[in-house]
């Protein structure tokens, strides 16, 4: 009688996959501290076929020698700088991710937080909440700023960055892009967006967003020596990594008024907290690194991260292979 694979899952998933795992294999949902602890990942690891893993386990050399039989990494994101990638290469281990699913998710929070930073919403709940709101607001009182007619600089037009573009194009925007390399004519006609250098990028923007991957050569990209060539008008958002903003940089422009604002989904140490400077700041949005948290797009991770797992314990083509 043929084995049955054994699966490891760092976090529990949709009831529906884990059912639906459980019929065909034999396996293992951690269910304590997040993330999973190393050691006890490196203990479990040993004997199984396949992994489900998400950003914020570490799936390291150390990880992936402990597992002698692993077969397929199939991680819940879109991400996949937590997993050595060139080293389960090596070992001949398939790796699956989940691109495509969380684009308009992820696009629809980074317009969100550009128009509440825009226009102050986050910041005048605070307002109304703390009971400071105690006089009708005058002509030149609490004033946001108009989205229409702005010029928003896109860093990395992938496929977010494109449905980015898509829906700023809707509100009326300028955009303005840079790139490892410029898109074909025809898609910069039909985005209605411009190339331009990274510094011409920073220095134009009204509204610059990050959408690039977090790698060693992406590493605090956005530092003082960026920053200091925005607008003083000009606001930064990013949903995509934290360690590719230099978080004290950004502190420190924010808080001389360098720049006029952020809006982050994601920070150099997660979860942050109250200690953190950021939210101490009027100027900021800040939200709990929730790009694709919405129940249609966590479904579909879910789908793809188990469609993954199973190709990949079956010899066959991932659905999306890094």
């Amino acid at each position: 009688m043929k084995r049955k694979f054994k699966v490891l899952l760092t976090r529990r998933l949709h009831d529906f996959a884990l059912d639906k795992l459980r019929k065909k294999y034999e396996i293992t949902v951690h269910s304590g501290k997040i993330p999973m602890p190393k050691n006890r990942l490196l203990d479990l690891i040993k004997d199984k076929d396949g992994l489900i893993c998400f950003p914020y386990d570490s799936i390291d050399k150390q990880i992936i020698n402990s597992a002698k039989k692993l077969k397929i990494i199939s991680t819940y994101s879109v991400g996949f700088d937590h997993i050595d990638i060139k080293y389960a290469k090596k070992k001949k281990i398939k790796i699956g991710y989940t691109p495509d699913v969380l684009t308009n998710a992820t696009a629809e929070l980074t317009i969100s937080l550009m128009l509440d930073l825009l226009r102050r919403i986050t910041e005048g709940d605070r307002l109304i909440r703390k009971n400071n709101w105690t006089e009708i607001f005058g002509a030149y009182d609490y004033v946001g700023r108009d989205v229409s007619g702005k010029t928003i600089g896109i860093l990395g037009m992938g496929r977010i960055g494109k449905s980015v573009a898509m829906k700023a194009l809707g509100l009326g925007m300028n955009v303005i892009y840079h790139n490892r390399k410029p898109m074909s004519k025809k898609m910069e006609i039909s985005l209605k967006s411009k190339y331009v250098s990274l510094n011409n990028l920073f220095k134009k923007s009204d509204v610059l967003t990050i959408h690039i991957p977090y790698s060693k050569e992406t590493h605090h990209l956005v530092d003082s020596s960026l920053l200091s060539k925005m607008k003083k008008t000009s606001f930064l958002i990013n949903t995509s990594r934290g360690k590719i903003v230099n978080e004290n940089d950004l502190i420190m422009y924010l808080e001389q008024n360098k720049i006029q604002g952020a809006g982050l989904d994601v920070f150099e140490k997660e979860p942050i907290n109250k200690k953190n400077k950021l939210t101490k700041l009027e100027n900021t949005v800040l939200a709990p690194h929730i790009g694709s948290s919405t129940d249609e797009t966590r479904y579909e991770m879910t789908e793809i991260t188990v469609k993954n797992l199973i190709l990949g314990l079956n010899d066959k083509k991932l659905v999306y292979s890094v």
